[in-house]
This record gives structure tokens, sequence and C-alpha cells, in this order.
């Protein structure tokens, strides 16, 4: 592992020499996940893009692409478009990217049964901001808001992320 990969523990993500606090999903971290069990994934992934409101915040770093109203988030298996970005209209399952919270204002996107995703194998394993310290999450790895914006310019597409 080297300084620049984010390497996650259950309670702790580290990343430049320093160690934040984390949340992750409610159902512990698992090696097979599988969609709706709340697990996050363990293994070494990649980050593969960012994802900001802009109506909210500035742009993080220069590859992080705006979420536009309509931007969702496919996490249904019967759907041609399952763990991809997708927009409104959309028949299936998904989440909405544009929240009235600030859960999604920013979000950095890892590489998890993507860009050839397996039905069922889950869907949407984010980094986001968390709902509060401690709070699981639905699988994701969520972070305070000012720990994210720190990561967020630091960080560079196919930066390593090691779940262990």
């Amino acid at each position: 592992m080297t300084p620049q990969d984010l390497v996650l523990t259950p309670t702790h993500l580290r990343f430049l020499g320093r160690r934040l606090p984390c949340t992750i999903g409610r159902g512990g971290l698992i090696r097979t996940k599988k969609e709706g069990d709340g697990a996050t994934p363990r293994g070494v992934h990649r980050i593969v893009g960012m994802l900001y409101r802009p109506d909210r915040m500035g742009r993080p770093a220069n590859w992080a692409v705006p979420i536009q109203p309509g931007d969702l988030w496919s996490d249904d298996v019967r759907d041609p478009d399952y763990n991809m970005m997708v927009r409104v209209p959309h028949p299936y399952s998904h989440e909405d990217l544009r929240r009235a919270d600030p859960m999604y204002d920013l979000v950095i996107l890892s590489d998890w049964n993507w860009p050839y995703p397996v039905k069922g194998r889950g869907s949407a394993i984010f980094i986001h901001q968390w709902r509060g310290k401690g709070r699981p999450t639905a699988g994701c790895i969520a972070l305070s808001r000012a720990h994210l914006r720190w990561i967020a310019p630091r960080i560079m597409h196919n930066t390593r992320l090691v779940i262990a």
C-alpha cells in the first residue's frame, strides 16, 4: 500500500497520513456482496468518478462531474442499466442522486461491480457524506462533510481504495 491509497477499516479511512473517522454499511465488511445486504465489499477497488452538486458547492476537482436534476443511479437487478447512472424518467428502482439532504452533495464513485455489473452483486458503492458519526450506511463509506471535502481534491481517478 502507498500513502496515496485510501485504506478503509471498519471505523477509519486512512489517506495521506491522516486517519479519518468513517462509517460503513450496516452489514459490516464482507467478501461476497449481494444487492440489498447493506454490507461494504472487502477488496482492492479503484476510484472511477466524482459527482457534486454545483448548486451547493464549487467543483471539488477538475475531473468532477455535476449532478443535474433528474440524475439517478440504478439499483434494480431487472434493469439493463443496473449499477449505472441513469436519468428520469426511469421505470426501474433507483437512487436519486440529487437529494434534498446533503448526503450526496459530493459523491466519490468506486468501481465495485462496475463498468460491467453482475446482476445482484451489489450497486452504488460510493464514498459520501455521513448522516452522523456512527450511523451506518446501506453499504457505502461515509465521512464527515469536512473530511470528504478534504479528500476530494487530493485523490485522482484510479486512486486505489483498499477495504480491509
